[in-house]
């Protein structure tokens, strides 16, 4: 059964806070992975990010430096979760609700959980994941999808990005770096911004996005950006009991993109 869209009434997120983002890498040998942490008062938004390679201590110790700093409401990983962050390896209704031709045509498709970098991603999330939690303390998960107790969410950046984009076309691509020329537009056009201020707004941000140039740190940002739209509890979600996918929110989202996401509405959070 196809199954997405879950709304609330909550519009933005609280007051104060702090959310995590994880751009999920497996070389022991290439800084491939990145950590982010966002955190926002009453008046600026501000993040730090780090990147590390998939090696016990420097994972450990990019997290203690990022995520260390203070309890965070919710932590985003790129990388496949399910419930109970058991190992999938098969094919996940996120992916196929994903993969619908004018989307996957448009903005690209994320991997098969059941291939064998999908199997290795879904590992090494689940690493991140309980590595995250023991250096960080997440808030409780309040969202309807929640696929652990605490409130740890599954991003993929190229569909969040893309699913924004009035006319992704017109975007010119290199693949496989899809994400960063979305990232650049978004960055350029004020898309990033008008995201930010829709979750929190009438705040400054501290730091420019046109600064950010590694992919992996961009990455790990919109992860950071996917975490905010379940803490402010505005999103769209995708997906079932072997994974939810999520991505911005629906008032945000692109018609053309809307239009081809199932239409399973619920009711209000409180």
């Amino acid at each position: 059964m196809e199954e997405a869209r879950q709304y609330s009434a909550v519009k933005h997120a609280p007051e104060t806070g702090a959310v995590i983002g994880v751009d999920v890498g497996y070389s022991p040998t290439r800084r491939s992975s990145a950590v982010c942490r966002l955190w926002w008062t009453g008046t600026v938004v501000g993040w730090e990010v780090d990147r590390f390679r998939y090696q016990d201590v420097d994972r450990e110790l990019a997290f203690r430096k990022i995520a260390g700093a203070g309890p965070v409401l919710v932590a985003a990983f790129d990388g496949p979760l399910r419930r109970g962050l058991d190992q999938i390896g098969r094919y996940r209704e996120a992916e196929r609700l994903l993969t619908v031709k004018n989307l996957r045509s448009r903005i690209g498709k994320p991997g098969q959980s059941s291939s064998r970098n999908g199997r290795d991603l879904n590992a090494a999330a689940n690493i991140c994941v309980a590595g995250l939690m023991d250096v960080c303390e997440i808030g409780p998960a309040k969202h309807p999808e929640a696929i652990h107790d605490l409130s740890v969410v599954e991003a993929f950046p190229t569909s969040f990005l893309g699913v924004l984009l009035n006319d992704p076309e017109k975007v010119a691509v290199r693949p496989p770096a899809r994400s960063d020329a979305y990232f650049s537009h978004l960055a350029e056009s004020g898309g990033l911004n008008r995201l930010l201020h829709h979750l929190l707004p009438d705040r400054r941000t501290t730091q420019n996005w046109r600064d950010v140039r590694d992919h992996d740190e961009r990455a790990a940002i919109i992860c950071a950006l996917t975490a905010l739209c379940v803490a402010a509890q505005d999103y769209v979600a995708v997906g079932d009991d072997d994974g939810w996918i999520i991505l911005p929110p629906d008032t945000l989202i692109a018609p053309w993109a809307l239009d081809l996401l199932p239409r399973r509405k619920t009711a209000a959070l409180t």
